[in-house]
């Protein structure tokens, strides 16, 4: 069924990109309930595409439907996150040292800038969009069938959780994160597969560490 030239599968990817990107910027909160009929007035979609953008990000990890009940924004224990991180400690880094050879020239000069505009900037959310682009934009140079997507989906059921971890490395006045960019950013620019794994591996770990140090971050279960 089509209503013009648009199709319900088309309209449900656009209102999973749109209650995405919601989630991930943090206006939806882990277990917060959404309302299908909130979702379909604020997109102008009806309820069969709601529907369908409601599974896709339950498959994405990122929503939890309860059959005859409704739809909520996934949570995570301090299990849960601390697995999930270890995985993206061992599996980003692999994903990272694919892309080293197959990354354009200027990259690392790139990727110093925004670790530049990191240090220079004191908006936790400003911080996350430009941490997101930093990481994110040099894994995609390699061609892969499972582990880009992983990583990704890694990086997505967890957005909450490092939100409130950079709060803290914030409030703490801690520069090592950024001490780390720039050890990324100069082993890029070296083709150095190595250290830009290890140093990433590292980077991931802190994260890991510091949420352990915090279980009242998960009290939203």
């Amino acid at each position: 069924m089509t209503t013009g030239t648009t199709t319900h599968g088309e309209t449900g990817a656009r209102v999973a990109s749109s209650l995405r990107d919601a989630i991930l910027t943090g206006e939806y909160s882990p277990g917060e309930r959404i309302r299908q009929d909130e979702l379909a007035d604020r997109t102008g979609a009806s309820r069969l595409p709601v529907r369908e953008a409601l599974r896709m990000l339950e498959s994405e990890g990122l929503v939890t439907l309860v059959a005859n009940t409704g739809a909520w924004v996934s949570s995570l224990s301090v299990q849960e996150c601390h697995e999930l991180y270890e995985m993206r400690e061992r599996l980003e880094p692999l994903l990272l040292r694919m892309n080293v050879p197959l990354l354009p020239e200027g990259e690392a000069d790139r990727l110093d800038a925004l670790a530049d505009a990191m240090e220079q900037t004191s908006d936790v959310e400003r911080f996350l969009q430009l941490d997101r682009d930093f990481h994110l934009s040099c894994l995609d140079a390699a061609p892969t069938i499972v582990l880009g997507d992983s990583v990704r989906s890694l990086w997505n059921r967890t957005q909450h959780y490092r939100r409130a971890v950079t709060r803290r490395f914030f409030d703490d006045g801690d520069r090592s994160v950024h001490h780390d960019h720039h050890l990324i950013a100069n082993a890029l620019r070296r083709r150095d597969e190595d250290e830009a794994e290890q140093v990433l591996a590292h980077h991931i770990r802190r994260s890991r560490l510091e949420l352990l140090r915090h279980p009242e971050v998960f009290a939203t279960r």
